[in-house]
């Protein structure tokens, strides 16, 4: 078969696509040729985060196509000419990201690696180029791998062939050892700062962040693989909320919530986004159900019902159809219990999820004063400062 033909062909179609650029080395790494435009950084790129390593490890192995990449989600395929079994080229496409990936997500990347060709001018021109490098799905990844086997030998291989898989560059740093008990310790402190509604939380969810970096099982989407494991966490600190007090209609809800804000999220950003701002949530409202654990049942159900629609218009003739009670009664019901009328417990709620929001999200005050219905900023800003005693954009560059 023609080959240089069929490569030539599979360049032209291949970029069809978008920008996935392919290239050509000798068994010892030499760059015989390439049509990308920043052959010289993305070829450093490849071989000092060691992807070029492993890419001939496999050649010299005998391997089949196979994707290399980094622990922060940068790809390559890679595949081989052979004659008699001997290693003659190394091919390569890309590289891909197979979901959006930031800036953050790239420098946070980088400094899992410790080689000394990691100057500060190098990582910002990669930084910079980032937003050029295409994102494939995965699958269709798999697939432009496949042509190029195709156009190299001929073969057909099926997309589901155990032939096709994915690694991380083995010059990446290895992952803490998963010392079980010590992980099932932080992990038992995390869930009881939920369990006992204790604010000063922190320490713990940092310490159980650094011991586990989520489910330990690796599949090829790193998206998916980042969803995984928030959603394991979502579940876990759900139940922790219901045994610390939480109702499980509350818990339940809020945790549905943010598994389905997972499975919505398209970026790493938004994933990673998820987590903070639950645990944060649950904390709090644990903390306020065991603050007042003799609330009747009418008025803790009104009580709920505003913690879960802060971002709704609330009335207290809502409350009062809600548990079958007149509207005077159960505002007089409900100072009587709270200490708060039914208008200033849903302001001191809404200020205690703006001061959450402004901790654990990049939402700007505006955005906050929107979300929870206060109508304008000037009005949020006011609100906020009689019950915190600071404005928000104080609070948020000093949280109390």
């Amino acid at each position: 078969m023609d080959t240089e033909k069929n490569l030539a062909l599979f360049q032209e179609l291949i970029c069809c696509g978008g920008n996935v650029y392919t290239w050509q080395y000798d068994p010892e790494g030499n760059l015989l040729s390439s049509n990308c435009p920043h052959e010289a950084l993305f070829g450093e790129a490849f071989s000092i985060l060691g992807c070029m390593e492993r890419a001939l490890s496999l050649g010299w192995g005998g391997e089949g196509p196979q994707i290399v990449g980094t622990s922060f989600g940068l790809l390559w395929g890679v595949d081989f000419t052979r004659d008699c079994g001997n290693f003659l080229l190394l091919h390569v496409i890309g590289p891909v990201f197979s979901c959006n990936v930031s800036a953050q997500d790239i420098e946070n990347g980088f400094n899992r690696y410790a080689d000394p060709r990691f100057s500060l001018a190098w990582k910002h021109r990669l930084v910079q180029a980032y937003e050029e490098v295409p994102v494939v799905p995965h699958q269709l990844f798999v697939r432009y791998l496949l042509m190029l086997h195709y156009c190299l030998t001929g073969e057909r291989l099926d997309p589901g062939d155990t032939a096709i898989r994915q690694s991380v560059s083995a010059s990446a740093p290895p992952e803490l050892k998963r010392d079980r008990h010590r992980i099932w310790m932080a992990e038992r402190a995390m869930l009881d700062m939920v369990r006992n509604g204790d604010i000063n939380y922190r320490k713990a969810l940092n310490q159980s962040i650094l011991l586990s970096e989520g489910v330990p099982v690796r599949g090829r989407d790193p998206l998916r693989q980042a969803k995984t494991s928030v959603t394991v966490f979502i579940s876990l600190v759900c139940r922790a909320a219901i045994e610390g007090g939480l109702s499980p209609e509350e818990a339940y809800a809020i945790g549905d919530s943010c598994i389905q804000s997972v499975e919505d999220a398209r970026t790493y950003d938004e994933v990673r986004a998820i987590p903070n701002v639950m645990y944060d949530d649950f904390v709090r409202r644990v903390h306020r159900a065991r603050q007042n654990p003799r609330l009747s049942s009418p008025i803790a159900q009104c009580r709920d019902y505003i913690q879960m629609h802060l971002e709704e218009k609330i009335r207290a003739r809502d409350l009062a159809e809600l548990v079958g009670y007149t509207e005077y009664y159960v505002t007089h019901k409900f100072r009587e219990e709270t200490g708060l009328s039914v208008n200033d417990y849903i302001k001191k709620a809404r200020v205690d999820r703006a001061r959450m929001l402004l901790r654990c999200t990049d939402l700007s005050v505006q955005e906050i004063s929107e979300k929870l219905g206060f109508g304008s900023r000037n009005y949020f800003s006011r609100v906020f400062s009689e019950i915190a005693g600071t404005t928000p954009a104080e609070y948020r560059e000093n949280p109390l």
